[in-house]
C-alpha cells in the first residue's frame, strides 16, 4: 500500500487577520499544514524555532513599524538555516534587504513574490513548491528595480544583453529565453558567454549558479556560486 504524502509544515506571517486566515484556508486545500499563523516578525521567529517547519511564507511589512520587519526576519532565518525554505510577499518592492534573501542558501530554495501580480492559486502552489524542491522564484518587477538601481556597472552590456541578464536573473533557461526572444538557442548562449564575461562571472548554463551570480554581482560581491 502506498502511504500518503507528508503535508508540508508551514509558518504563515502577516499581521493582516483576513488575509492570513484566507492564506491558511487555502493552503490547507493545497496539501500544505499551516502549523502557526501569526501577525508580527517577533512570533514569526518563535514560531520558527518552536515548530521547524518546512516552509515560512511571510509578508514583508509587519507590525510595530510596518517597514520591512518581515523581510528582515526572513533574512535573519535564512541566515540561521540556510535550508530553510522561504517566500517572501510584498505589496510594494521593498530593495533594502530583497538582495540579502535572495542571495541567502546559496540562491536556493527562496521567492520573492508581489502580493498583486498572484492572481492565480495554482500558479501560486506551483511556485511554493518550485521553492520548497530547491527553486527560486522572484517577480520580475523585483528583477527589474533591482537592476535599475545598479544601473552603472552594467553600462558595457548591449539592449539586447540587458534583456537576456533580466530573463536569466528571473530563473529562465536558454531554451525559455530562445523562445521569449524568439531567437535560436545558440544564440542566446552566445548572449549569455558575453555577458558572463563582460561581468566577470564564472561561465556555467546551471540556472541556480546563474540566478545566484546574478544576485552577487547586483549587490556587488565576488560571485561565489558555491553553497556556502
Amino acid at each position: 500500500m502506498r502511504s500518503e504524502p507528508t503535508a508540508v509544515r508551514v509558518v504563515l506571517a502577516e499581521d493582516g487577520v483576513l488575509l492570513r486566515e484566507g492564506l491558511a484556508g487555502l493552503l490547507s486545500r493545497f496539501a500544505f499544514d499551516v502549523v502557526a499563523a501569526v501577525g508580527d516578525a517577533a512570533a514569526l521567529r518563535a514560531a520558527v524555532a518552536e515548530h521547524r517547519p518546512d516552509l515560512v511564507i511571510t509578508d514583508i511589512r509587519m507590525p510595530p513599524d510596518f517597514s520591512d520587519e518581515g523581510l528582515r526576519a526572513a533574512v535573519e532565518l535564512r541566515h540561521a538555516d540556510p535550508d530553510l525554505a522561504v517566500v517572501a510577499l510584498s505589496q510594494y518592492v521593498e530593495l533594502s534587504y530583497a538582495a540579502d534573501l535572495l542571495d541567502s542558501g546559496a540562491g536556493r530554495r527562496v521567492g520573492y513574490l508581489l502580493k498583486d501580480r498572484v492572481v492565480d492559486v495554482a500558479d501560486f502552489v506551483a511556485a511554493l513548491r518550485q521553492v520548497l524542491g530547491g527553486g527560486t522564484v522572484v517577480d520580475p518587477q523585483v528583477i527589474r528595480q533591482l537592476i535599475t538601481r545598479r544601473r552603472d556597472p552594467l553600462a558595457e552590456l548591449s539592449p539586447r544583453e540587458h534583456e537576456v541578464l533580466t530573463l536569466i536573473a528571473e530563473g529562465h533557461s536558454n531554451a525559455a529565453i530562445a523562445r521569449r526572444l524568439v531567437v535560436t538557442d545558440a544564440t542566446v548562449g552566445k548572449h549569455v558567454r558575453s555577458i558572463l564575461a563582460k561581468l566577470d562571472l564564472p561561465q556555467t548554463e546551471d540556472t541556480h549558479r546563474r540566478v545566484l551570480a546574478v544576485l552577487a554581482y547586483l549587490r556587488g560581491r565576488p560571485a561565489n556560486p558555491e553553497p556556502r
